[in-house]
């Protein structure tokens, strides 16, 4: 275990390769604008948000100046840089970079709260990670609404509501909960800061809800279909209990270190891989009406594979969503088995937010599909 000066040598030395990253961004965006802004920074991390929050197929940068195209047959036709709203495997590369060095210093600075180590934290944390998914629809549902004119979150606030920054939006948002409910359990306010942490998540997660459904009753860009909370929780409980029992009668070795939390992760990417099937195989048998496509690079891909190996005769029956399924399964159980009783002994801290980080990437893109389709978005 570090010493407390070995700890400050680690914050410093993080904060620097922080401080070093961002001045070779910064320089390099100054010195070589078309290069390292347009080329890099555009058009792989800022561009794509920018043209989803202006509701375009593309964007384009001309004299360093960008301009949003709306036809998506005339996208293909311009130079790089060309931003597509989306993820890229540049960008989802990047930000698991990003992510990976902000959970280092979110482990000093849990250090430095004397927070973390219990695993009640992951429990906690639980509802923002669905608030998450479901803030991001928010954003859905105001680009429909924008579509007739009646948006109510302008450019550009509401790129604080898109992926990625949405991720910064949340992170933000409960790492002030955080401060606030461990401010409340030092004053003696309550016992425990999880309770007031857990309970600021439910209340957000309501309010976001309660405003998508709000916008299903008083506008007609919003609808309601229930079937797909019943089909995607159910499917993906479903799935996690047939998962979960099978690990524990003739693999009990893969959850010996994460106990309850691993039911939970492969719940969390259960929901991801259900709602991928239903929205992109089983939309119009479950009464929506529009038409859904896959959002990151990955289940495209998995879905290219799938259409391209098995006739289409086969794929009209059975979709070719589902090996989806089985890699967020897969990959679920891998995860929970590096995670041995070794590594909660070591660093708990960073075991148990590495779980957190794991949870929420499975679980908020897919509660966001889910509740796309739920609100017909």
């Amino acid at each position: 275990m570090d010493t407390a000066s070995e700890g400050i040598d680690n914050e410093r030395t993080w904060a620097g390769a922080v401080a070093v990253a961002v001045v070779a961004l910064v320089g390099g965006a100054l010195a070589f604008p078309k290069q390292v802004y347009d080329g890099f920074i555009w058009h792989y991390f800022w561009g794509p948000v920018a043209a989803d929050a202006k509701g375009a197929q593309c964007a384009i940068r001309e004299g360093g100046t960008p301009r949003y195209i709306y036809d998506a047959g005339a996208c293909a036709g311009f130079p790089e840089p060309v931003a597509e709203p989306g993820y890229t495997l540049v960008s989802e590369i990047g930000y698991a970079v990003t992510l990976i060095v902000a959970l280092v210093g979110l482990v000093f600075l849990l250090r430095r709260l004397d927070v973390g180590q219990d695993r009640s934290l992951f429990y906690a944390l639980f509802p923002f990670m669905l608030f998450g998914g479901a803030l991001r629809v928010v954003e859905d549902a105001d680009n429909a609404l924008q579509a007739v004119g009646n948006g109510a979150i302008p450019f550009p606030w509401n790129t604080l509501i898109i992926s990625p920054i949405i991720y910064f939006t949340v992170f933000a948002i409960t790492l002030f909960a955080l401060v606030v409910s461990v401010a409340l359990a030092r004053r003696g306010v309550v016992d425990e800061y999880e309770y007031p942490l857990a309970g600021i998540g439910t209340i957000v997660l309501a309010v976001t809800v309660g405003y998508l459904l709000v916008l299903a009753v008083t506008t007609q860009e919003v609808g309601f279909y229930p079937q797909i909370l019943v089909v995607v929780l159910g499917g993906a409980t479903l799935v996690t209990a047939i998962t979960w029992a099978a690990v524990k009668r003739y693999a009990p070795e893969i959850n010996a270190g994460t106990a309850g939390i691993g039911a939970v992760i492969i719940w969390g990417h259960a929901v991801d891989g259900v709602a991928n099937v239903a929205v992109l195989d089983w939309a119009l048998a479950l009464g929506l009406e529009g038409q859904y496509t896959a959002k990151h690079p990955v289940n495209q891909a998995i879905v290219d594979i799938t259409s391209s190996v098995l006739p289409a005769s086969v794929t009209s029956v059975i979709g070719s969503a589902w090996p989806f399924l089985l890699v967020k399964i897969a990959a679920a159980l891998a995860v929970v088995w590096v995670f041995d009783e070794q590594i909660f002994e070591e660093s708990p801290r960073y075991a148990i937010l590495l779980l957190i980080a794991i949870l929420a990437v499975g679980l908020g893109p897919g509660t966001r599909d889910m509740l796309r389709a739920a609100f017909g978005i």
